[in-house]
């Protein structure tokens, strides 16, 4: 294989979220969040565990930015958890939360790794879902107010802010399909949730620009690629409907100040689309500084009557899988990224999540050599890098994630890390990936 070299200024991280790996629920003032309610419901969780403990990453966060240290990282991506910070979502805020973080992002400062921080990475605090959640408009500003404190509190220790992470998850995911918290399965719920996380979005945008807060800010999407089954009219067309609901419904918004007008006519007449004000669109439009992109596999379309209310049946592309069943086919990655650049311009995009989870054992060496996870990431990495040669603005790559972790309704069954977690010990072991990719960083390529 020929060397691939990314731009000097290229930067190199990995990725976690709060609920995945902090563990101490209920530790230090912390409010229930809406997926310690889900977590600890029985059936919702395939392997009956929840997050109460996790990685214990709470505790251990010194040891685990060692390791960071040790791979070579230039930048960690994390969350915070909005319960840990307001308890009750809004009122009073908890010290003790911000002393975490805090101490968090000094000694990654300390240890010379930059930091990017997303805002919300599906943890509601529970007793806005008692109000609501994401259905009910005030939410926006209740997270207005929490971002706002924690720009005030944090501002000088974040070298990247992100307002969401995965806004489509939190929407479709956790109001229709009901397979994420907080379970809830109805479409015309998922499509007000989706208005009201994009409206929170640009509030915190503005706030953050109205009160100076250093860094850059962006939010990131979870995208798909989605290909016609066969080359025809109609499945052309499936595949386009396929991409406007759940790609350009959140993009557009956001880049182009309107929602799809094609999909605002197809809804009409199936479900009950969100209010959306004169001043929404213009708020959800805030400049943005740039795009984080999670992506992890693509589709096929064709049409199919029964699948409501699209009329689409989507399969995953690529004869080999990883562990959660998705299609392994990093063209995918680089024809999605070629359509960013082509619909949205030049806008600087992270890879803030790819990944994938493998079935990995540790040998009697004390070893994991997950062979399978180096040849995805050095797929996909070989295709970002494809598409930063052909004219996409590429600005970095996070890989998903630093540490195995429980993986939302999957719990603990999946693995994705590039460091081994024994949940039963907190054992922490470096996988044969974790080295191979310290070296793709010492490199800037392979």
């Amino acid at each position: 294989m020929k060397k691939i070299v990314f731009p000097k200024e290229f930067l190199w991280g990995a990725t976690t979220a709060s609920y995945q790996i902090e563990g101490a629920a209920f530790e230090d003032g912390k409010g229930e969040s809406i997926w310690d309610r889900f977590a600890h419901t029985p059936g919702r969780i395939s392997d009956g565990t929840n997050g109460d403990v996790g990685c214990d990453h709470y505790h251990l966060y010194k040891d685990d930015i060692a390791i960071m240290k040790e791979l070579g990282l230039q930048a960690y991506r994390l969350s915070i958890s909005w319960p840990r910070i307001f308890p009750d979502g809004t009122g009073q805020p908890n010290a003790k939360g911000i002393e975490f973080y805090k101490n968090l992002l000094e000694e990654l400062r300390a240890n010379g790794i930059k930091t990017m921080v997303t805002l919300y990475h599906w943890d509601l605090p529970q007793t806005l879902q008692d109000k609501g959640g994401w259905v009910n408009r005030q939410i926006a500003d209740d997270f207005e107010l929490y971002a706002r404190h924690v720009f005030e509190q944090l501002d000088g220790l974040v070298d990247w802010w992100i307002t969401f992470n995965e806004p489509f998850c939190s929407a479709f995911l956790g109001y229709w399909k009901g397979v994420h918290a907080p379970g809830i399965q109805d479409y015309s719920s998922a499509l007000a949730a989706a208005h009201h996380l994009l409206l929170a979005h640009g509030k915190a945008v503005r706030a953050f620009r109205e009160t100076g807060t250093k860094g850059e800010i962006g939010i990131t999407l979870n995208m798909d690629y989605y290909y016609p089954l066969n080359d025809c009219d109609e499945d052309r067309r499936a595949a386009e409907l396929s991409h406007a609901a759940f790609n350009a419904w959140f993009a557009d918004p956001i880049f182009k100040g309107k929602y799809p007008e094609a999909m605002l006519d197809f809804y009409r007449d199936k479900v009950v689309l969100p209010e959306i004000h004169e001043s929404d669109l213009a708020l959800i439009s805030e400049k943005l500084d740039f795009l984080g992109l999670n992506h992890y596999f693509s589709d096929t379309n064709t049409p199919c009557p029964d699948k409501w209310p699209l009329g689409v049946k989507t399969d995953f592309i690529g004869g080999d899988r990883t562990d959660m069943g998705w299609g392994i086919n990093p063209d995918g990655f680089y024809d999605l990224l070629m359509r960013l650049n082509k619909d949205y311009g030049d806008i600087p995009i992270y890879i803030t999540e790819n990944g994938c989870a493998t079935r990995d054992i540790v040998n009697v060496r004390g070893e994991v050599e997950d062979h399978n996870r180096i040849d995805f990431l050095t797929r996909y990495i070989s295709a970002a890098h494809r598409a930063l040669k052909d004219g996409v603005n590429l600005k970095g790559y996070y890989q998903w994630s630093l540490l195995d972790n429980f993986e939302w309704s999957f719990g603990f069954s999946k693995r994705f890390g590039i460091v081994h977690v024994d949940y039963k010990t907190l054992k922490r072991t470096i996988k044969k990936s974790g080295r191979w990719y310290s070296e793709v960083i010492a490199e800037n390529g392979f």
